[in-house]
C-alpha cells in the first residue's frame, strides 16, 4: 500500500478533499513579489534567512506559532499588519492568503538524537508532535505554492530505520513535488556552532529542476572568540563555585557509569557545540573568559562566582551562534530567550539556501 494512503488515513482526514483544488490554477498571479507564509514560526529565523535572500520582492503574509512568548519575540521583531495565528490544527486552510513558498520548521523534538525518539507517536501537551507535517501537507494541498521548504534535526533521516523521513518525502510526492534533502552544519556559514541539520526544498513538479545544488558554505573559519560579547560581561553570566563543584561531580559520575554527558569547556578560538533548547545546553558551551568582570553576584547564588573565569555563553551570543542579525530584539527574560535560540535555525544556513531557490525560481 502506498505510503501517503496510510498516513491520509491515520490523519483523520487532515488533508482537503481534492474537489477543493479545481480553482487553485485560476488564483491571479502575484503582483507584487514573492510571498511567503511562515509555519512553527518558532522566532523568525527562517523568515528572516529567506526575507534577506529574496529582500524587498518578497512579503510574508500568513505566520503561525503556539508558543506566546516566541509569539512576544516574533512581534517585537517583524512588524506585520496581522495577528500571528495559533494553534495549526485548528486553522482552516481556506483562509490562509495565496502564497508562493512555504516555509515550515516543524517540531524536530519528536526526531530528536537528544529527545525519546518517539517520532509519529510523540505527545507534548495534547499535541502530536510527530505528524504536524501533515498540517504542512494540507495547506500546500490546497494551495499548491511553488516550493515548500522544511527544515528538522539530522535524526530524522534514520528514525525508525529511515521510515519516518521515507513517510514525509512521499507524502510530499503525493502531493506533486519533487523533494530534495541536504544535511548542512551551520559551521561551514559563517558561525561558530557545530550544528547539523537536515533541509528539505519541494518544487512542485511543474517547475521542478532536475536537480537542486544545496549551499557548500564557505570553509573560513569563525570561532567562538569572533561572537563574544564586549566586556566586561555581566557577572550573572559566571557560574558560582559551587555550582561548578556540582557539574564536575555530575560528569564524574556519568562518566564512571560509561557515559558521555556533563558539562564542556569550550575553546574560545574553536567552535561551539549545538545549542539546544533544554537541559544541559547552557552547560555544554561554557567558555574560560579572562576579561575584567565584576565577582560580585547580580542574583542569589550559592557560594561565590568561580576564581576561573568560567562562565556561560549570553543570550546575545547566542543569537550570533545562529547568525542573527545584532538589531534582533531579546526582549524576554533569559530563560526564554536561551530556549528560543536553542529552538530555532541558523538564519546564515537559510539565507545560502533561499539564495538558491531564488535562482531556480
Amino acid at each position: 500500500m502506498n505510503t501517503a494512503v496510510v498516513i491520509k488515513k491515520q490523519s483523520h482526514s487532515m488533508f482537503v478533499n481534492k474537489s477543493l483544488n479545481k480553482n487553485i490554477s485560476k488564483i491571479p498571479a502575484l503582483e507584487n513579489g514573492t510571498r511567503f507564509i511562515d509555519l512553527f514560526a518558532g522566532i523568525g529565523g527562517i523568515r528572516l534567512g529567506f526575507e534577506k535572500a529574496f529582500h524587498a520582492d518578497s512579503k510574508t503574509v500568513f505566520v503561525s506559532e503556539w508558543d506566546k512568548f516566541a509569539q512576544q519575540t516574533y512581534r517585537a521583531n517583524f512588524d506585520d499588519d496581522f495577528e500571528i495565528a495559533g494553534d495549526i490544527t485548528k486553522i482552516d486552510e481556506r483562509t490562509i492568503p495565496p502564497f508562493d513558498i512555504c516555509l515550515a520548521g516543524f517540531p524536530c523534538q519528536a526526531f530528536s538524537m537528544a529527545g525519546k525518539h518517539q517520532g509519529f507517536n510523540d505527545n507534548y501537551k495534547g499535541i502530536c508532535r510527530g505528524t504536524l507535517f501533515m498540517d504542512v501537507a494540507r495547506i500546500c494541498e490546497y494551495h499548491k505554492p511553488k516550493v515548500i521548504f522544511c527544515e528538522n534535526v539530522k535524526g530524522l533521516v534514520i528514525h525508525d530505520k529511515g521510515r519516518t523521513f521515507k513517510i514525509i518525502k512521499s507524502t510530499f510526492e503525493s502531493l506533486g513535488y519533487k523533494v530534495f534533502a541536504e544535511i548542512l552544519n551551520s559551521k561551514d556559514f559563517g558561525v561558530p556552532q557545530n550544528r547539523e541539520r537536515i533541509y528539505l526544498v519541494c518544487f512542485r513538479k511543474d517547475i521542478a529542476p532536475e536537480i537542486f545544488d544545496f549551499p557548500k558554505g564557505s570553509k573560513n573559519p569563525v570561532s567562538i572568540r569572533d561572537i563574544m560579547d564586549s566586556s566586561p560581561v555581566p557577572s550573572k553570566y559566571y557560574v558560582s563555585d559551587v555550582y561548578m563543584n556540582c557539574l564536575r561531580e555530575h560528569r564524574e559520575r556519568h562518566e564512571a557509569a560509561g557515559h558521555g554527558f556533563g558539562y564542556v569547556i569550550r575553546d574560545i578560538d574553536g567552535i561551539a557545540g549545538t545549542i539546544v533548547c533544554g537541559g544541559m545546553g547552557k552547560e555544554t558551551n561554557l567558555i574560560v573568559d579572562h576579561r575584567e568582570h565584576s565577582m560580585i553576584p547580580m542574583t542569589h547564588i550559592k557560594g561565590e562566582i568561580n576564581k576561573e573565569d568560567i562562565r556561560r555563553l549570553t543570550p546575545r551570543e547566542w543569537a550570533r551562534l545562529q547568525g542573527f542579525p545584532e538589531d534582533y530584539k531579546l526582549i524576554l527574560a533569559d530563560t526564554h530567550t536561551y530556549k528560543q535560540f536553542g529552538n530555532s535555525v541558523t538564519v546564515t544556513v537559510i539565507e545560502e539556501i533561499a539564495r538558491k531557490i531564488k535562482e531556480y525560481l
